[in-house]
């Protein structure tokens, strides 16, 4: 069922300080008749993986997914690795680290000159400047580990190249959020940034919903719709209803690990939010692009949940001895269960004919290989989510992906 008048895109859900873009629905007039758009993401880990249980043993459509694989077995037929990848501008003597990062995106190698911040425009900023212009956010960057904009965090180099993954110019970082329930606000708050914060005012004042300052206008928008599109509508809410639920038990600081405010004391509590709200930003088309950094490289962060107490960096000088390497390919596995994760959310969501996830190309990696030897050539393969090809007409849908 289409609509006689089709509604705007740029159409919202509005009420005191709050605003809810809308899904993909048929109803909307679209740039082009039964295309959503396409979407671009970059998801970032530290400090290299242990390689044995990471390369494939075959090739082709049948290849096996090796141990730190083996979550993504669901969603496997979206998505492709790759082998053979280098980022040589990551290359050098020492501050492997930080190199690793800046150049992920950059093909850049940051100046070994200490302090001095320069780099370049980042492969997102490049598509966010060609396409922004057609959502409320031209990017999204997200983070789950707080970092430092000065000071240096891997010598020689600034604490930025290990912090950011984004670069708008050659001197200025896109520095991630990480505090969720900012990035709720930023894409559910509505009017000027005044009525904004007297609207989250008054909602944490009542512990009121987003969803109830604009419950009036999602009656009169579902009244309007056909039957796919009010189920579509459905799910969405659910889903934002969902992540605000989760969002109200966020505010615990952990003892052992400084956080700000309102990021969750369990840290795959706060990876699955973020998860989630890239999803959502995606599926109410504010934003086209987005990186997400799961940990800043050179992180030393320990996984007690996993029963790793070691640091991350630490245990990435694993000296082939088999304690740590086993805790190493642990916490990699973890890593790839939270992609899995994001990609099972995008493609739980339908878009016409298709999911969210055949409409996104989400590329996986690191800029790192052996993180004992802190070399830059054959990279992890990446694993990244399935994208529609739009550069044919009847193209079929392709997967690609990167880590550098």
């Amino acid at each position: 069922m289409r609509m006689d008048r089709p509604i705007s895109r740029r159409t919202v859900l509005r009420g005191l300080g709050a605003a809810l873009a809308l899904p993909w629905l048929e109803a909307l007039a679209p740039a082009a008749p039964g295309r959503p758009p396409v979407r671009l993401a970059f998801v970032y880990v530290p400090n290299g993986v242990h390689m044995p249980d990471w390369t494939p043993t075959a090739t082709g459509a049948d290849y096996r997914l090796p141990w730190i694989l083996e979550p993504l077995a669901p969603v496997k037929q979206d998505v492709l690795v790759l082998s053979g990848l280098s980022a040589h501008r990551a290359d050098g003597p020492s501050g492997n680290h930080a190199r690793a990062m800046a150049a992920y995106l950059t093909g850049r190698r940051p100046p070994d000159s200490g302090g001095e911040i320069l780099l370049g425009v980042s492969a997102d900023q490049v598509v966010a400047r060609a396409v922004g212009r057609n959502t409320r956010l031209p990017s999204l960057e997200l983070g789950c580990e707080p970092g430092a904009q000065s000071g240096r965090c891997d010598a020689p180099y600034s604490c930025a190249y290990t912090s950011n993954l984004s670069w708008r110019s050659e001197s200025t970082p896109m520095p991630p959020e990480v505090n969720p329930r900012a990035v709720f606000d930023r894409l559910f708050g509505g009017g000027d940034r005044d009525e904004a914060a007297r609207g989250r005012a008054l909602r944490a004042r009542y512990r009121r919903s987003v969803l109830d300052f604009v419950r009036d206008d999602a009656a009169r928008l579902h009244s309007q719709l056909g039957g796919s599109d009010r189920r579509r509508l459905d799910q969405y809410l659910t889903a934002v209803r969902e992540v605000e639920t989760r969002l109200g038990g966020a505010d615990q600081a952990a003892p052992d690990y400084p956080r700000p405010a309102g990021v969750p004391a369990d840290y795959p509590a706060h990876v699955r939010l973020m998860c989630d709200l890239l999803a959502l930003a995606f599926q109410t088309d504010t934003t086209r692009v987005s990186t997400l950094i799961f940990a800043n490289e050179f992180s030393n962060r320990a996984y007690p949940f996993l029963d790793v107490r070691d640091g991350h960096h630490d245990l990435s000088h694993h000296q082939n001895r088999p304690e740590r390497t086993a805790k190493l390919r642990t916490i990699n596995r973890f890593h790839v269960s939270q992609f899995a994760y994001l990609l099972g959310r995008l493609r739980a969501v339908r878009e016409g004919d298709a999911t969210l996830l055949d409409n996104c190309l989400v590329a996986y990696g690191c800029g790192n290989s052996d993180g004992d030897r802190h070399n830059h050539d054959n990279l992890p393969p990446s694993s990244p989510a399935r994208a529609a090809a739009r550069s044919a007409p009847g193209a079929t849908s392709t997967t690609q992906a990167t880590c550098r």
